[in-house]
């Protein structure tokens, strides 16, 4: 387990209700002793002092909703979280959380108190992802002219590595029933290469890519491959700033969330589920009738029970 997720397994732990001296300090104090001894630059005072104010709901905010909340730049916040000694946004997030959540709460005194509240405090942060794709699909004409995009391109590629190739595999198989060909690319290097180059070769012009956190370098190089070869780019990721943004032509956010030790997916899926309507919606009749012949395929096999 990586270091960043031992600390997250950590503070995400289902813990018994013994507190400690840290926990029975008011939110407000806990929030000031973290910027207590730093030295702040008028910028990142006023992160700190937005922090203050908002507390309960900026602590579950993404790095980029802060950073215009504040009006501050993403890297300003990066550095904000650095002076005070953590890694990353994400490391300063994951501790201002159980703060945020003590101030709405009160201070929990039973087992099951605590668990409802970080299990709970999880699923609220999956519903604001899941607001911020809901403003993101505000816009129907651009998923409509994405999801046009896509359909045309015969054959579609959808790749997916590591954490990512569970969403991955969900947007091809449900892709299959309403597109004629969907390659799935699931391994990086030199096999994700050559599909790529058979893609392109057999009339592809699009790549569907999904690279959630923590970002694998082996997508990295088969995004830069993938344009090499002649093919755009739709890429579906987090908020954060990076390398593979740069490597893309169509760039959709969506949230991860990250309270507990592992992540969860369920603004991409909503993301990826809104992109396989827009594909669906470009060729109705096409969908139609594989749609129909699917159908009569299960009923003639017993596909289901």
């Amino acid at each position: 387990m990586s270091s960043g997720q031992q600390a997250r397994a950590q503070a995400a732990a289902i813990k018994p209700s013994d507190q400690s001296s840290e926990e029975v300090r008011p939110p407000a104090d806990r929030l000031l002793a973290l910027f207590d001894g730093h030295r702040l630059s008028p910028g990142q005072r006023r992160i700190a002092q937005y922090l203050i104010d908002h507390l309960t709901e900026a602590a579950f905010l993404s790095i980029t909703e802060l950073a215009e909340r504040v009006g501050v730049s993403q890297p300003s916040v990066t550095r904000f979280a650095a002076s005070l000694g953590f890694s990353g946004y994400p490391a300063l997030r994951d501790v201002l959380q159980p703060i945020a959540l003590s101030a709405v709460a009160g201070a929990p005194d039973t087992r099951e108190q605590i668990r409802r509240n970080e299990l709970q405090a999880a699923v609220d942060a999956e519903i604001e992802n899941l607001e911020n794709v809901r403003r993101l699909l505000a816009d129907t004409n651009q998923v409509l002219d994405i999801g046009r995009d896509l359909a045309a391109s015969v054959p579609l590629t959808v790749l997916g590595l590591r954490i990512s190739v569970s969403l991955a595999e969900y947007f091809a198989y449900a892709a299959r029933r309403i597109h004629p060909d969907v390659r799935l690319v699931t391994r990086g290097g030199s096999v994700a290469f050559d599909a790529l180059l058979q893609s392109r070769a057999a009339g592809g012009t699009w790549v569907l890519a999904f690279a959630m956190p923590r970002h694998a370098k082996e997508t990295l190089a088969a995004l830069r491959f993938a344009r090499s070869a002649g093919l755009r780019v739709v890429l579906i990721t987090d908020p954060t700033v990076g390398p593979l943004v740069d490597e893309a032509d169509v760039v959709l956010t969506a949230g991860t969330g990250s309270r507990l030790v592992f992540d969860s997916y369920a603004a991409p899926g909503m993301l990826s589920a809104a992109l396989l309507q827009s594909m669906a919606d470009a060729d109705p009749e096409r969908t139609q009738s594989r749609l129909e012949q699917y159908e009569h395929a299960a009923e003639q096999h017993h596909f289901f029970l």
